[in-house]
């Protein structure tokens, strides 16, 4: 999703820092040399990663528009058989960093009347049995972004979008087998209206064309379902 998200932004003409684990994935984004990208690999959960990142955009750019939280955990358990670790790491990863990286940038999107955007999940409004935890984290998510936008208006915009089930690498981090992921992927299809799985770039234009005040200059605190109908 953060490449599809990073290369719409490009098309607009913006610059932008690419934030993530995985460097090479992050050095496909500059392989072309466009300098308008800035790469920083790091953990956005390690304490002082926010204040680094949002450190290292202003000394590329000068300041920062817009923020994009779109880092995501998906770890799916029964309750009974979750790990206190892996509730721990939702939360870091989908609550607590988003948190740390607006107020870091804070100064710099009310100085520009700049706008959040949160990508959370359908996870955070359905009841989802054996994922409760996930959805959980999801909620509080999309709670902080209804709460922050009241908070910093009319300063800072701050909205989410809500993915259904989506076709990208993080299937690939969240733990399960071969067997189970492929049964939770038929799952999701089933309970999708529209049929099938979403792809990054459809979830990539909701993102910024939340960003833009000229298309969306008058959205905060919304929660904006992109999922091919699975809250329908």
């Amino acid at each position: 999703m953060g490449r599809a998200i990073a290369e719409h932004l490009l098309a607009r003409d913006a610059t932008v820092v690419a934030v993530g684990r995985r460097e090479a994935a992050l050095r496909r984004l500059t392989a072309a040399g466009d300098h308008r990208v800035e790469v920083i690999a790091t953990d956005i959960t390690r304490p002082g990663a926010a204040e680094h990142i949002v450190a290292a955009a202003t000394a590329r750019f000068g300041t920062v528009h817009g923020l994009v939280n779109n880092a995501g955990l998906a770890r799916f358990a029964a309750l009974d058989t979750a790990t206190d670790d892996d509730f721990d790491r939702l939360l870091a990863t989908n609550v607590r960093a988003p948190a740390a990286l607006i107020r870091a940038a804070l100064p710099h999107l009310r100085q520009h009347r700049g706008a959040v955007v949160n990508v959370s999940s359908v996870g955070g409004v359905l009841a989802m049995p054996g994922r409760s935890l996930y959805g959980a984290s999801k909620a509080a998510l999309n709670s902080l972004t209804r709460s922050l936008a009241r908070e910093l208006a009319p300063d800072v915009r701050v909205n989410a979008v809500l993915p259904g089930p989506v076709d990208t690498p993080m299937w690939d981090d969240m733990g399960l087998d071969t067997a189970a992921s492929a049964a939770l992927r038929s799952s999701l299809l089933a309970a999708t209206p529209l049929g099938r799985f979403g792809q990054p770039a459809e979830v990539a234009g909701w993102v910024c064309g939340l960003l833009d005040p000229e298309f969306s200059g008058w959205i905060t605190g919304a929660l904006i379902p992109v999922d091919g109908g699975r809250t329908s």
